[in-house]
């Protein structure tokens, strides 16, 4: 059986709007990073691959199955939503194992892997805990405890560190990348520092279209030779704002030190730097408005 998503021109259609054109996107094994504003269609099209929207046109099929066998599919992919919420009044073990009644999975089977599964998302002194007391970190983590549970080939996670402090967040993409060792992980954000952190591959979604498909390091590449550094006086900043995609920024008393995306030397004194996946993401994103 093979471990890969192949989409093939995917639509999604709500009325007379189009929230999925023409998607074209093959996922393989590994942690795999969609990244776009709010409103891209990052969360339609995750919905779509976990079965819980239908599709408007196109194929999808999940490790070999056609995405129609929803049943199949379900068995195979793993979800968890942006607004992910359990039993509150039930400790986490208790929650997992309502899960795990639900999923249909043998007594034998819960009481061996959900004790497994606490201590992979570092809850094993949790247990007892009752969810609704719980911070909104170990409420994402006992969200990805359950959705490995019936142990898929296929993880989907919406927007999981939206709202998390800096130290929930790298523990939680560290995590991610544990469970992505032997699975297909889909990592849905549009916080740009989870995917440079995480991800190899990614695609990028906006207004429904697929603008990019491939490596951080092809994006990186994207953005190469446009990307530069200056210091500018305070007053100069509202100018350059206006002119210029501001991807950085550091203000002090006496002036300010920008990071701008430009085609060619912007002004005298600004330097070429480096470009980082921010910068190549925000280049790509004003290219595609220009082009459109």
């Amino acid at each position: 059986m093979s471990t890969e998503i192949v989409i093939q021109n995917l639509d999604k259609t709500y009325g007379k709007k189009q929230a999925l054109k023409n998607v074209n996107l093959t996922i393989g094994s590994g942690m795999f990073g969609l990244l776009g504003p709010n409103g891209a269609g990052k969360t339609t099209l995750m919905k779509i691959l976990s079965t819980l929207l239908p599709k408007t046109g196109g194929e999808v099929r999940i490790c070999g199955t056609d995405i129609g066998h929803s049943r199949e599919i379900r068995k195979m992919t793993g979800y968890l939503p942006q607004d992910f919420s359990m039993y509150g009044n039930m400790s986490s073990y208790e929650a997992m194992d309502y899960l795990g009644v639900l999923s249909g999975l043998p007594k034998s089977v819960r009481k061996e892997r959900i004790p497994d599964l606490l201590e992979k998302v570092n809850l094993q002194n949790n247990k007892r805990t009752k969810v609704k007391a719980m911070s909104g970190g170990m409420r994402r983590r006992l969200g990805i405890a359950q959705a490995i549970l019936h142990d898929p080939k296929v993880l989907i996670v919406d927007e999981p560190t939206a709202g998390l402090d800096p130290e929930e967040r790298v523990r939680f993409r560290n995590l991610l990348c544990e469970i992505a060792e032997d699975r297909i992980v889909i990592l849905s954000t549009h916080i740009v520092g989870d995917i440079e952190a995480t991800c190899e591959n990614i695609g990028i979604l906006n207004e429904g279209r697929l603008i990019y498909r491939g490596s951080v390091e092809g994006l990186l590449g994207e953005a190469y030779g446009k990307i530069y550094t200056a210091r500018v006086s305070k007053k100069e900043l509202p100018r350059i704002k206006e002119e210029y995609i501001v991807t950085g920024m550091m203000v002090s008393a006496a002036h300010a030190d920008v990071r701008l995306v430009s085609e060619k030397l912007p002004f005298q004194g600004a330097a070429l730097c480096e470009a980082n996946v921010e910068d190549a993401y925000m280049y790509l994103m004003q290219k595609e408005r220009r082009v459109r």
